[in-house]
């Protein structure tokens, strides 16, 4: 058969003719994307930060501490509805080496707190608890590193939003 061989496809009663050689051919590579970089980078950052889970007493005192940074990388408006009193919202998608520098300051190794929805057993809103291998937490503990931010700590529990050690402070939903 010849290499251009034509495939004929019938879509709602419509001959619709594709040559086999452009529906094969993978998209050209995205030089903008690195996903092999982010695998070893995500197994790097494992251990590391399995080294990092503060218990919430921990969490809290060293959050407040001269310098320190309690970053919540939920959405705007999940922050908006609620978050741990004295934390900075930067969320996760709008994270480059730009926007956390201006968040963060020159500093690369201030120390950064980091909380998310995973961290909260209520699974309601502005913590609706992701699937674990996805929450938030693991995602902005591995961008921070990949970004230069080495001096990261996790709130490594699961706790109640109302419990008064938390210091959550309430807001209100956007009326949408």
């Amino acid at each position: 058969m010849r290499k251009a061989l034509i495939l004929l496809t019938v879509l709602a009663g419509l001959s619709v003719a594709m040559p086999l050689s452009a529906k094969e051919a993978p998209p050209p590579a995205n030089p903008l994307i690195d996903y092999d970089g982010f695998v070893a980078l995500t197994q790097d950052v494992g251990p590391y930060r399995a080294k990092r889970l503060l218990n919430v007493a921990d969490f809290k005192r060293e959050s407040v501490a001269p310098n320190a940074l309690l970053l919540d990388a939920r959405s705007a408006e999940a922050f908006r509805q609620g978050h741990i009193a004295g934390a900075v919202n930067l969320p996760l998608p709008d994270f480059t080496a730009e926007s956390l520098a201006r968040v963060i300051g020159s500093d690369t190794n201030r120390p950064i707190y980091i909380y998310c929805n995973n961290n909260f057993r209520n699974n309601i809103a502005p913590v609706v608890t992701k699937s674990r291998p996805l929450a938030l937490n693991i995602q902005t503990f591995v961008n921070l590193v990949g970004y230069g931010y080495k001096q990261v700590w996790e709130l490594g529990e699961a706790i109640d939003m109302n419990d008064p050690a938390i210091g959550w402070v309430r807001g209100q939903p956007t009326q949408g």
